[in-house]
């Protein structure tokens, strides 16, 4: 018995362990809001997605370029050549290899500028479309984070309470198993009832520690969240409020979900993008149009061997700057069905974007639909539990008097114990899940915010 007695003792200290440092749901929250990974990578991903804006505009502004050359030449002939005798001016003599060697340096700057192209102009609405798509999934994920954060919260607070009852259930049984003990001892009870008294005791102990183990998941769930050891939780206090949802009517609640639905508004823009995409590819079917400036200079210079232009064998031009614009139509003929291909494909993917469409419009309407019901049976399931736990209570101080005066059998007593520990487990999971449902059921919606969080944490203490 003392094996067992100090480790409920250990549970007991670690449960305890970090009271100095309780923490909150908004506290957990800012933590969380901070270091998860996932939405700060649904951040990068809206803010990747933003730059296809940036890009497409690009495309359509002028494009200037700039050049800078250099290119040596060297050639060498087997020809005759008559070249002047150095040695007589008057003379001339016959060469039959000579060389030439050649340096050009070219600078140079290009500027165009498209006047018409159709594809660029739908590539550029398509990435809008494309752009307020990732903006309405990241508030798609600051919506989760708040679910998130509060499933990982009372996640912990049910783990903990269940803990706490196991432990309650295990000194009740340790008790009543030295009770047992103590009546065999004296003749007034059977070998059997110190038996049943020692199994189910043994069972409470390996409760209490695969509920210690669940505890320290779930408080390892928030951790994962927030990147810091959490300390102790407060808890939710024993007047909840089991109001209903406003408005009290799951129609209502589905409208608002497929008006203010991120997830729903996501979907509904890449349908428009996949529309503009469709634009963009049946583009390459018609003529574009672009301006061109330059403005160029290209000096070259280099030596003769032998030389047939002076004494010296070299030359060196230096031409002036010299500046071109001009006009490019280009209508396209036959691509190879390259345009028909891309044009199918765009409608396949347009059709694909319907279909999501529609899928999350279902899956929203469902889980709106769902929420609602769940806040609504939670709320009673939170009062039939409360009962049951009284009533569980009740039936244990009942059955233990009954076991004293010899009406009830040790059975008796262990089961009404068992069903106060179901009771209670399933009162405070009840609590804690009536909570969560409610937040479930604004995000379906896409009208949660931080202010529903910081309204239940109102409710702990």
């Amino acid at each position: 018995m003392l094996r067992i007695r100090s480790l409920t003792l250990a549970v007991l200290l670690a449960m305890g362990a970090s009271a100095a440092s309780a923490d909150d749901l908004m506290q957990i929250y800012q933590q969380a809001r901070l270091a998860d990974p996932t939405l700060a990578s649904a951040e990068a991903t809206k803010l990747a997605t933003d730059e296809n804006i940036d890009q497409a505009r690009a495309q359509l502004l002028p494009q200037a370029t700039g050049s800078l050359g250099f290119t040596r030449t060297y050639n060498g002939s087997n020809t005759p050549v008559e070249i002047t005798d150095p040695n007589d001016p008057k003379k001339s003599i016959t060469v039959n290899n000579s060389s030439k060697t050649s340096y050009q340096r070219s600078l140079g700057a290009t500027l165009n500028q498209s006047l018409l192209d159709i594809s660029k102009w739908t590539a550029l609405k398509s990435s809008r479309y494309t752009a307020r798509a990732g903006a309405a999934t990241y508030d798609a994920a600051q919506q989760d984070l708040l679910v998130r954060t509060a499933t990982a919260y009372f996640g912990v607070l049910t783990a903990s309470d269940t803990l706490k009852f196991a432990i309650a259930n295990e000194k009740a049984l340790a008790r009543q198993l030295e009770q047992a003990q103590q009546r065999f001892d004296v003749g007034l009870a059977a070998i059997t009832d110190v038996n049943d008294a020692k199994a189910q005791h043994d069972q409470a102990v390996a409760s209490v520690i695969a509920d210690q183990n669940a505890v320290d998941q779930a408080r390892e769930a928030v951790r994962q969240i927030t990147n810091k050891e959490p300390g102790q939780f407060k808890k939710l206090r024993e007047d909840l409020p089991l109001d209903h949802p406003v408005p009290d009517d799951p129609n209502a609640w589905v409208d608002v979900a497929l008006k203010q639905s991120p997830i729903l508004s996501s979907a509904a823009l890449q349908v428009d993008a996949a529309n503009a995409n469709i634009n963009t590819a049946r583009a390459g079917h018609l003529p574009t149009l672009n301006a061109q400036l330059g403005y160029s200079r290209a000096p070259n210079w280099g030596t003769v061997n032998p030389s047939v232009m002076d004494t010296l064998g070299t030359f060196d031009s230096n031409p002036k700057w010299g500046s071109s614009i001009g006009l490019t139509l280009s209508v396209p003929l036959y691509t190879g069905g390259a345009v028909q291909s891309h044009v199918r494909q765009a409608i396949h993917n347009r059709d694909y974007a319907q279909d999501q469409y529609e899928l999350n419009r279902r899956t929203v309407e469902a889980n709106t639909r769902n929420s609602y019901r769940s806040v609504i049976a939670g709320a009673s399931e939170v009062k039939a539990t409360k009962a049951a736990v009284t009533s569980a209570e009740s039936s244990v101080e009942a059955t233990k008097a009954g076991y004293e005066v010899g009406t009830r059998t040790i059975i008796d007593v262990l089961i009404s114990q068992q069903t106060l520990l179901q009771a209670q487990s399933s009162y405070s999971s009840a609590r804690h899940t009536f909570v969560l449902n409610g937040l479930l059921l604004k995000q379906s919606a896409g009208v949660i915010e931080v202010k529903d969080l910081a309204a239940i944490n109102a409710l702990l203490e």
